[in-house]
């Protein structure tokens, strides 16, 4: 069994900050679930694009208001306990009205250190990558 607490995570390698979100990473590929979740606050007023080609993601608000806009044109507004699941490996803008509070979870679970490159893509580490970085 596993047991984390977020107070223990926050300011350590597994809070991961850039200029528009912020993700303490709870669960990793290393804890040997099959998914990683995360505790992610998206920046008010920000805008991120991204494109998990390498990755589904779903997604749980928990507080905060926003929006996430489709390669189609498709908005959807978001707000708490509103879910999302990105199984088609959607492009899309998000965007954060105000804080926005979200519980992620990815498969394949992330290493951990991940962030989007200029396509809005996580990359996919392979587990010998991985090893050899460590």
């Amino acid at each position: 069994m596993k047991v984390k607490q977020l107070d223990e995570i926050i300011g350590t390698k597994d809070d991961v900050d850039t200029d528009t979100w912020n993700a303490r990473r709870l669960l990793l590929r290393k804890d040997g679930m099959g998914f990683s979740m995360h505790d992610t606050l998206i920046k008010a007023g920000t805008e991120t694009m991204i494109w998990y080609r390498n990755h589904v993601e779903a997604v749980y608000c928990i507080e905060g208001e926003g929006e996430i806009e489709l390669a189609t044109g498709e908005v959807y507004p978001i707000r708490p306990g509103m879910l999302y699941a990105l199984d088609g490996h959607e492009k899309h803008y998000l965007r954060a009205n105000t804080r926005l509070r979200m519980v992620c979870v990815f498969n394949p679970p992330l290493t951990g250190r991940e962030v989007h490159d200029q396509d809005g893509v996580y990359p996919l580490v392979e587990d010998n990558e991985l090893e050899a970085r460590c």
